[in-house]
């Protein structure tokens, strides 16, 4: 199928600043991009009226069956959070409230505009069907703890299913659905256990996710553990010999940069989360100075509690500003590019994340007749500064159209909420 936006506006670094442009799609490939294209050549015509159409967003760190914790646990610090609400929460969780609270996230994300998310958790089975359904994007890893320095991780459960479910579901769905391995932090594994999990990863040619440095508790017992910091620690296990997403990175050394900068390490940068978690603000203006490749990530539902990457990149605008004192240190063109391309990177999708011929079309529209949007004299500051998720009109993923003027066609709401609401009712008594 073809599809034409008409008269759409782009981002200004896209390079047709100031005027509309024509974009085609044909299948799930933009085809053409500027102001000569013919009606006859597509099935269907989307009269854009002036409103900017940018490439969707991607969360870059993600626990996505947490919706079903949103809320719980709210106003605590990241360790009494973990071990007095969410273990126990998650102890209690089985296939069918993993399937439902994944497809739960989806929905909210692909209202958002959000298209892709990388994911660390478990029953990956069950978010895998999620993604698969629902039409969006998804890098699959399941967490990896590990305690025991003598136990043989060859035969570890988490380790095998890990693998099984790489070779069931590594890029099925024509490519949307990539599997990924992760160790969920440091303070959560040994290090024979990483080790192990690293020359898996370097075996299946596939990339590892983790937490690294995400409170300073977490940075310094593992110095006073290792004798290094948890970057230290992961490059000196071989984690950092294959392409590594690394969430929050808020307390990390400017040593522990220069090595992320070498390893070609994406940070995923969670404003809200650590915000929310009085964590800390990661050190924006050192990363990108090193010039890091920097994502977005919502983290769960259960420490933001909103799954928009919209969200995300307003925040970390505004923060970093206040807290260095400089308002000239972010800009939104950064910020719309950390939201869309730096989680496609992050994600190994080198196709994605861009609006430009050959790159997949993963496409939003954005109302910009909202009266949150006038007057707009740049796009891109539009989006950063005043926009909201009630401005998407349109969400597109791998050419089809998932999200159009509040309506799903991949995703049954009603029964979503039903089904939603039945695996609640019983699951704290």
């Amino acid at each position: 199928m073809s599809i034409l936006f008409k008269n759409v506006c782009l981002p200004e670094s896209c390079g047709f600043e100031g005027s509309t442009v024509n974009i085609l799609i044909k299948d799930d490939t933009i085809t053409y991009v500027g102001k000569d294209v013919s009606d006859e050549r597509a099935d269907r015509i989307i009269e854009g009226n002036g409103n900017l159409v940018i490439p969707a967003f991607y969360n870059a760190h993600c626990h996505s069956a947490m919706t079903l914790f949103r809320g719980y646990g709210d106003d605590l610090p990241l360790q009494r959070w973990l071990n007095e609400r969410i273990f126990p929460a998650e102890d209690r969780l089985n296939p069918e409230r993993v399937y439902t609270g994944s497809l739960l996230a989806i929905a909210e994300m692909i209202k958002n505009g959000v298209v892709s998310f990388s994911d660390m958790y478990f029953f990956l089975d069950d978010t895998a069907r999620a993604v698969e359904e629902s039409g969006v994007r998804a890098n699959l890893s399941r967490a990896v703890v590990s305690f025991d320095k003598d136990a043989d991780f060859s035969k570890d459960t988490r380790v095998l299913e890990a693998i099984d479910v790489f070779y069931r579901w590594h890029n099925k769905a024509n490519g949307r659905i990539k599997i990924d391995m992760s160790v969920h932090a440091e303070y959560t594994n040994v290090e024979g256990c990483v080790r192990y999990v690293a020359e898996v990863a370097k075996m299946l040619g596939t990339g590892l996710h983790i937490h690294a440095s995400e409170t300073i508790a977490e940075h310094n017992e593992c110095i006073e553990r290792h004798g290094v910091t948890p970057i230290r620690f992961f490059e000196r296990c071989g984690a950092l010999d294959v392409p590594v997403t690394a969430a929050h990175c808020v307390w990390v050394s400017d040593d522990d940069i220069r090595i992320m900068k070498e390893r070609g390490v994406s940070v995923v940068h969670n404003p809200v989360s650590n915000l929310k978690l009085g964590s800390g603000i990661m050190p924006y203006r050192k990363m990108k100075q090193a010039g890091l490749n920097i994502a977005l990530g919502t983290d769960g539902a259960a420490s933001n509690n909103r799954l928009s990457i919209l969200r995300e990149m307003q925040y970390a605008a505004l923060i970093h500003k206040g807290a260095e004192l400089d308002p000239a240190l972010t800009c939104a063109g950064d910020m719309l590019k950390h939201a869309t391309r730096g989680g496609a990177i992050a994600q190994g999708r080198d196709d994605c994340g861009l609006v430009s011929e050959g790159m997949k079309a993963d496409l939003v529209l954005i109302d910009m007749q909202a009266f949150d949007n006038i007057p707009s004299y740049s796009c891109e500051s539009s989006l950063c500064y005043s926009a909201s998720e009630s401005n998407v009109l349109m969400t597109l993923c791998d050419g089809n159209i998932l999200y159009e003027n509040g309506t799903y066609t991949s995703i049954d709401e009603e029964l979503l909420r039903h089904n939603a609401k039945s695996v609640l009712s019983h699951y704290f008594d």
